[in-house]
């Protein structure tokens, strides 16, 4: 069955490359070009004078090209999803994917680049090299250890936002399950243990960001094909310079001794890992991550058989809790371009794993539900972080980071030239016409401030419009029904704000 499965995903794809225009993205002209006159402006001889411009004053490249809107995927092929070292050209299918999330999800335009190079200096003076181009740049499938060197080397020598996305997106959106999973099965963030499997690009990056969120280094077990990384294996010359941050002080050991007592499980390793033993061996109340694609290290159901007190996220869309990186680079660059930002630093990383974790314990609207079957979702073990088709991921994501790049100064736009209120309804007009008439609509009523009477209100539909309207301060909601039934059931639904 499964290999009828994959031989029809194989055709599916393959026709889904091939038919014309082949690939995934192309470049599209912005300006008229359809007379003499604009192809004068467009090319010779009127394009000698934004070339001054920008040859006098380098900034005025924003302003007279795309730069600003620009981002570079890049890539040598060394790493690639599942496949491994497959090299630069074969690479090209995913790099080009990667473009399309970009400009569906963000708006943003990308060039796709292949560089057919393995040594990382040949591959770093390269992209360096070609930098002025773009606004920002992508990083994609390199492999470790030598993507740690090459991205801090790359983003010190140029002035835009660069980031290798196989390390930092897992880690934004897996920081956000985990800042809620671990308030959902009332555990605090000091005193969880962690038990990463995998010793790749993502791990490092993952601990790092679990390490700035709040979770104690001391208390995480970095395990590698080998077993548990400790200071007796450090001390035998078996660790890199990466390893070497993690290394424990227990007595060396597998899997099984590393997740004994654990509250976390961070899966970045490969599918079939994880026994449901050794899940029955964690802490009470366990949180699972099983992150491998397209298997996870545990399926789900085999979690659940074992601990039905566990809160579970996977890699998958058929599973709740899809831990997708399509939740965190668009949105990245998409505030990082927006103001210019010359880096993306932790503290902009931080902002964007905050705000997803916020947005998951707002109400759902209805049109996500409808985009999943109608799937009920609010705030809570099976919704503990935002879904990729969620919209409004978009306007609180890319403000976040917008704003923390401001307030930390890498910004071309200053504290006293950013609005955090016109910049979101910035995003919301890149969501189209529709967003922009609800956002002039919105801000009449609210000025109003008029109290609205709900019939029915201990009806779970009115609790949640009641409350998407009261946190949007669009009126003060009056609920009709049993007082403490409505009471039970917004706590039960993990909503406060104010009624009558």
């Amino acid at each position: 069955m499964g290999d009828k499965k994959d031989q029809l995903l194989r055709k599916e794809a393959l026709d889904y490359h091939e038919e014309a225009p082949q690939g995934k993205i192309k470049v599209v002209p912005t300006k008229p070009h359809s007379t003499a006159h604009e192809l004068s402006l467009a090319y010779s001889p009127g394009v000698a004078y934004p070339c001054l411009e920008i040859a006098e004053r380098p900034e005025d490249a924003y302003r007279y090209t795309s730069k600003g809107n620009l981002v570079a995927v890049i890539s040598n092929g060394t790493a690639v999803l599942g496949l491994g070292n497959i090299g630069a050209l074969a690479s090209k299918p995913v790099m080009e994917g990667k473009g399309l999330l970009l400009k569906t999800f963000a708006d943003i335009d990308v060039f796709d680049i292949e560089i057919d190079v393995t040594d990382p200096e040949e591959f770093i003076q390269t992209v360096v090299n070609i930098s002025k181009t773009f606004g920002g740049i992508n990083l994609e499938d390199i492999k470790a250890p030598e993507c740690f060197e090459i991205e801090r080397r790359i983003a010190e020598a140029t002035d835009i936002p660069v980031m290798h996305d196989d390390q930092h997106g897992t880690a934004i959106i897996s920081g956000a399950a985990l800042l809620n999973a671990v308030e959902l099965q009332e555990k605090k963030l000091d005193e969880i243990s962690v038990v990463v499997v995998g010793a790749g690009a993502s791990a490092f990056a993952c601990a790092e960001h679990y390490v700035a969120l709040g979770v104690k280094r001391s208390n995480i077990k970095m395990v590698d094909s080998q077993g548990i990384i400790t200071k007796s294996r450090l001390d035998r010359g078996e660790l890199n310079e990466y390893k070497a941050k993690f290394a424990a002080e227990c007595e060396d050991g597998q899997l099984i001794d590393a997740m004994s007592g654990a509250d976390v499980l961070l899966g970045l390793s490969k599918g079939g890992l994880v026994t449901q033993d050794m899940v029955a061996a964690m802490a009470e109340k366990p949180i699972v991550f099983a992150l491998a694609n397209p298997t996870p290290e545990i399926m789900p159901e085999e979690i659940l058989e074992v601990r039905n007190d566990a809160i579970i996220a996977t890699g998958r869309s058929d599973y709740p809790n899809q831990v997708n990186n399509v939740l965190g680079f668009p949105y990245i660059f998409r505030g990082a371009l927006d103001v210019r930002a010359r880096d993306i630093t932790q503290n902009m990383k931080m902002a964007a794993t905050r705000s997803l974790a916020a947005l998951a314990k707002e109400p759902v609207p209805d049109y996500i539900s409808a985009a999943y079957d109608g799937a009920t979702m609010e705030y809570g073990p099976e919704y503990i972080i935002p879904k990729p088709f969620d919209r409004r991921v978009l306007i609180w994501e890319a403000s976040a980071v917008a704003q923390a790049a401001v307030e930390e100064g890498i910004a071309s736009v200053s504290a006293e030239e950013f609005s955090l209120q016109a910049y979101r309804e910035d995003l919301e007009a890149r969501l189209g016409m529709t967003y922009s008439i609800m956002r002039s609509i919105i801000n009449q009523v609210r000025r109003r401030n008029k109290r609205i009477v709900f019939p029915e209100g201990d009806n779970e539909k009115v609790i949640r419009a009641a409350a998407q309207l009261a946190e949007q301060k669009i009126c003060k909601p009056i609920l009709l029904g049993p007082v403490d039934r409505i009471a039970r059931m917004m706590e039960e639904m993990h909503f406060d704000f104010e009624y009558e």
